[in-house]
């Protein structure tokens, strides 16, 4: 199929591993134009060069802190009316609630909430102008099967998704489509990370947790990266404008709900 995105352009964080890069890949081989954000500057350089090289497409590349305001303002100064927006940071580590403080609440807001909503303030109205846009926010199943470990995500993106809810209304109309994708578990280093940490609080292996967690998921097994970028560019697509103000899990299953 063809997305009908050749020539279009989009800023896509979190893009040098992951999930983030595998968006940025699928894009790129429908002919889009990158601008990739990451903290890592090392791993974003040879990410962007890869994908350059493989695609043939323009990349630019911009390491920084979603968190920190002037390091948004560089990645939007270097792609000033992008037509999508992809927005991803990694979740906060699990743990019991009773031991976050405020700072650890204001953390996860600013990743997981502020910093998206402060992205699509930068870019939406230049999208609406234009007559096109597309937003996807990489968030988690969590918001729909909340992780008691997992309190800070849960919250930070809950705010995240309902705020799209409103937004994504008022801007359909004019072009702009606004979605979440709610990946489930997915074989990226966030996950590893996340069972590292699952087994120093539980004191079980790593091995024993990560194939304990493929085997309760009705696909048997973890999602890969390519497959949440896949989603995320068809999203993006030229077909996918009806489609606004949702969230999609890709979870293998895993949400036992039927809505």
């Amino acid at each position: 199929m063809d997305l009908g995105l050749n020539g279009k352009s989009a800023i896509v964080c979190g893009a040098s591993r992951g999930m983030g890069r595998a968006t940025a890949e699928m894009l790129a081989a429908e002919g889009v134009a990158l601008t990739l954000f990451a903290r890592n500057p090392e791993r974003l350089e040879t990410a962007g060069a890869e994908i350059g090289r493989r695609f043939g497409v323009p990349v630019a590349v911009v390491a920084g802190d979603v968190t920190i305001a002037a390091d948004r303002a560089r990645l939007v100064a270097a792609c000033p009316a992008p037509d999508i927006l992809i927005t991803n940071a990694d979740g906060m580590p699990p743990g019991d609630f009773r031991a976050w403080s405020r700072d650890d609440w204001i953390s996860a807001l600013d990743a997981m909430m502020l910093a998206p909503i402060d992205l699509m303030k930068a870019t939406v109205d230049g999208m609406m102008g234009r007559g096109f846009g597309r937003i996807v926010n990489i968030v988690s199943r969590s918001v729909k099967s909340p992780q008691a470990e997992m309190g800070l995500s849960n919250g930070a993106r809950s705010g995240l998704v309902g705020f799209v809810a409103g937004l994504s209304r008022q801007t359909i109309a004019r072009g702009v489509t606004i979605n979440n994708v709610l990946p489930g578990i997915v074989a990226t280093d966030a996950q590893k990370h996340h069972v590292d940490k699952l087994s120093a609080m539980t004191g079980r292996s790593f091995d024993a947790i990560w194939a304990e967690r493929a085997a309760q998921n009705p696909a048997g097994r973890y999602g890969d990266a390519a497959e949440i970028g896949a989603t995320i560019a068809f999203l993006c697509s030229a077909h996918a404008g009806f489609i606004t103000g949702q969230s999609l899990l890709v979870d293998g299953g895993q949400y036992p709900g039927t809505y």
